[in-house]
């Protein structure tokens, strides 16, 4: 099988970081075949962004529906054999895509690979970042995140798309059915993505929504449901 990757980069009124983030993706030493950035709305000067990509990307604007349809869309045109993400604010390590290939075709049963997460935080919330300075949040961790996931497309066959009903926690209930579809995941034990914590986070936006919550425990309400329905006698 040849290396395809497609990398689709959902972006919601995201110019102030974009090109960052851009940028650490045509800096990939295996550099994806396709980025495809899918534009959910935006009001700001995200188009003017993109423009300057033009060579480099395919661009697609959509009405507002939430990140969970905006990678949809994204899927929906990648051509690549292996699926990858980032989110418009957030950066990769150089090596992230690469490290992560190797793993899955030294695995063929392998249908995923993430790699750990490094939360960093924006000056105007330095006092945050020193708050939490010795907190789990402030160190590298497993990344059950979009941004840090490596897929065949294999396993969006056998798990299905994001949940566009939900506004967060999208990818965690895509996880925890992977994990239900017995989709194998490997890890690559290293902070290879740096998640951008500013108050214009998604989380930061509807965290505290009772929607917000009501998908967070939805997501674990199901998961705890099936393993007891399959726990052994």
């Amino acid at each position: 099988m040849s290396t395809s990757i497609s990398c689709v980069v959902p972006v919601y009124n995201g110019a102030r970081f974009l090109a960052e983030a851009l940028d650490s993706i045509l800096a990939q030493t295996l550099p994806p075949t396709e980025i495809i950035v899918v534009d959910d709305g935006s009001t700001d000067a995200t188009t003017e962004v993109v423009n300057a990509y033009a060579r480099h990307v395919t661009y697609l604007w959509q009405a507002n529906a939430g990140p969970a349809s905006a990678r949809n869309r994204g899927i929906a045109l990648a051509t690549g054999n292996f699926i990858s993400f980032l989110d418009a604010d957030d950066l990769w390590h150089k090596t992230k895509l690469e490290r992560q290939h190797r793993v899955l075709t030294s695995n063929p049963a392998a249908g995923i690979c993430i790699t750990y997460l490094q939360n960093f935080w924006v000056t105007e919330l330095s006092h945050e970042r020193d708050r939490m300075r010795d907190h789990d949040f402030a160190k590298p961790m497993p990344g059950y995140v979009c941004q840090c996931l490596l897929a065949r497309r294999s396993a969006f066959d056998a798990v299905g798309r994001f949940d566009e009903t939900k506004r967060l926690g999208e990818d965690q209930d895509w996880y925890l059915r992977a994990e239900r579809a017995g989709v194998v995941r490997e890890i690559v034990p290293e902070p290879l993505v740096y998640r951008r914590i500013h108050d214009q986070n998604t989380t930061y936006q509807v965290y505290d929504s009772q929607k917000a919550r009501g998908d967070l425990l939805d997501n674990v309400f199901k998961h705890l449901k099936h393993r007891r329905a399959n726990a052994p006698e």
